[in-house]
């Protein structure tokens, strides 16, 4: 009953678009690593987050709102492709030269919103690969398939993060300020050039790092990998996150004619965090909350210009963020030593990397001025939704192969319904978890999260699985598995119709599915 009436919600949702205004701009801002009590919407209290409140404020804030995966790489390439990353093999955590996940020949969201009419753009993070995987890339001449292969009119952006090489920034197929006489070379496998690592001159460095973080130094702070040359090309990380707005305040200045499509990647807060001098010091936090701080701010700052462009009453504003809060992840920056009594996850157990809610749960608010009453929503969604619900809300089908996994939730981010999905997979290094009503089964395996120095907590999960009730059991510290055997029966035999069988009864990952090799 529920889904019929959804159903015809987004009927009356769509004919409504159509008769009273134009297609709309679509926005989608994504953090990186900020977890759901990191925002002070969502009751954090060691950064403040104005601007972001405010678009909270005037539309819907979820509560049950998910990112497919506790890790990038996953999160982003289902957000693009409305389908699991559990079903691509290449969709972990990628290295910084690795060949492009997401095949060209199929749909994905912003081929979808090409075809539609739109002009499209990335800027900010990648970490999808480049290139094709037959040893043909070079950094250094035109480099494709990328995201214009993929359905980008206009792309600036980094390979990867921060925290990998190549440490440049590239703009549609070309590295940005690249002098041909220094070419660029990148490694993963061994080590490239002579340049200092952290390493071999740590002394060189403004923020000591751990092993998998001691390649070579850019700007004062040692990186994943190895690189040389580009050194005229090299960005400076205290002026990204400035250099990504400029790069998106640009691009809205220049679609005031054609209806937009804007995947804007934010690098904050996401390890190394240097944020601009003008932010050092916002927060209680330390450069973790600084990076907050300036995200909010770059949220501020869109939105003004959406408003002096006069198009911020015609543009859908969905933010969200790539997987849970970690606290040390890779740098001595003081994170743990200052969090305070923070809650970057919330009420919610783990964070980046773990399996546990504050891997997957994340901010999620969404915002249409006029069209979106303000309010909370505990519907059930998740990230691999959006490509379907944003088809339903520009009137266009699908096409047959397109967002395999994706819903239209359009009538729940919309405000109209407070029906979401029945369930939904959280999936963290390789194995995985069902979110059902107010359920959460874990199968048997080993959970993951990310400790200090060298150090993973794991945690055994012994048959037939962990259960929890969420409403009861934000935290995940009762396991009613036991009480409940039929109900586990049950979300054990959805998780094995949706998840291949190597994502169950998963051992402690390895080192390579942690991104240490």
């Amino acid at each position: 009953m529920f889904k019929k009436l959804a159903l015809a919600l987004a009927l009356s949702l769509t004919q409504g678009l159509s008769a009273a205004t134009e297609k709309p701009n679509i926005l989608i801002i994504y953090a990186d690593d900020i977890g759901y009590g990191d925002l002070s919407c969502y009751g954090g209290t060691g950064a403040q987050t104005p601007f972001i409140d405010r678009l909270a404020n005037d539309g819907i804030r979820f509560s049950s709102g998910y990112a497919s995966a506790a890790t990038c790489t996953p999160s982003r390439y289902s957000l693009l492709t409305g389908e699991y990353a559990f079903r691509n093999k290449s969709a972990k955590i990628l290295p910084g030269n690795a060949p492009l996940i997401i095949d060209p020949a199929k749909p994905n969201i912003a081929s979808f919103m090409k075809d539609a009419g739109y002009i499209t753009a990335l800027v900010g993070k990648w970490h999808l690969g480049l290139g094709l995987s037959d040893g043909s890339f070079d950094w250094n001449s035109n480099i494709k398939p990328a995201p214009r292969e993929l359905g980008f009119d206009y792309s600036f952006y980094m390979a990867a993060t921060g925290d990998r090489v190549p440490s440049v920034y590239i703009e549609n197929s070309e590295v940005v300020d690249l002098d041909p006489s220094d070419p660029i070379k990148v490694s993963y496998a061994k080590p490239v050039g002579t340049e200092p690592t952290g390493i071999s001159h740590p002394h060189l460095l403004t923020v000591q790092a751990d092993v998998q973080h001691a390649g070579t130094i850019v700007n004062g702070i040692s990186r994943i990998g190895t690189m040389t040359g580009g050194h005229a090309a090299r960005f400076k990380d205290e002026d990204m996150a400035d250099t990504y707005l400029n790069k998106a305040i640009d691009f809205i200045n220049k679609s005031k004619d054609q209806p937009f499509f804007m995947y804007f990647a934010a690098h904050d807060n996401h390890v190394p965090r240097r944020p601009h001098p003008r932010f050092q010091g916002s927060s209680s936090l330390g450069p973790r909350g600084d990076a907050i701080v300036q995200f909010d701010w770059t949220v501020g700052k869109l939105i003004k210009t959406l408003k002096a462009n006069k198009m911020y009453r015609n543009t859908l504003i969905i933010l969200s963020s790539d997987n849970g809060p970690v606290l040390f992840d890779g740098y001595w920056e003081g994170s743990e030593a200052r969090n305070g009594d923070h809650k970057a996850a919330g009420p919610f157990r783990g964070g980046k990397y773990s399996l546990w809610e504050g891997g997957t749960r994340m901010p999620f608010i969404v915002s249409w001025p006029g069209k979106i009453q303000s309010g909370t929503s505990s519907a059930l969604i998740s990230q691999v939704d959006i490509f379907a619900s944003i088809a339903t809300l520009i009137g266009k089908d699908l096409p047959k192969s397109a967002s395999p996994d994706g819903q239209n939730m359009l009538p729940a981010l919309m405000g109209k319904s407070p029906v979401g999905r029945d369930y939904l997979v959280e999936e963290a290094l390789s194995q995985v978890a069902l979110r059902m009503g107010d359920w959460k089964y874990i199968p048997p395996g080993t959970v993951t999260e990310r400790g200090g120095l060298d150090e993973w907590i794991k945690t055994p999960v012994h048959p037939p699985g962990m259960l929890f009730n969420l409403a009861d059991d934000p935290g995940e510290t009762n396991d009613l598995s036991k009480q409940h055997p039929k109900k586990v029966k049950a979300m054990l035999a959805i998780l094995k119709k949706e998840a291949p069988s190597k994502f169950l009864n998963k051992k402690t990952p390895g080192a390579s599915q942690l991104g240490f090799e």
